[in-house]
């Protein structure tokens, strides 16, 4: 069977850390910051981590 290609959407959206975690960014920190507060947008600028069926997929996509 040959292999997977990485879907190239996907790794541009997500990284896979050293340790096999994915990693995402938070929605809603692209435009319209001014209504929103300080500590809102501080909350949306970490890494959120993706587990679960989703994880599995990702990981599937990118040809981990």
């Amino acid at each position: 069977m040959p292999k997977l290609k990485t879907h190239r959407g996907t790794a541009k959206r997500v990284k896979i850390t050293g340790s096999g975690k994915i990693l995402r960014r938070h929605a809603s920190k692209s435009h319209m910051l001014q209504k929103k507060s300080e500590g809102r947008k501080r909350r949306l600028s970490t890494s959120a981590s993706v587990t679960g069926a989703i994880g599995r997929n990702l990981k599937r996509a990118l040809g981990e």
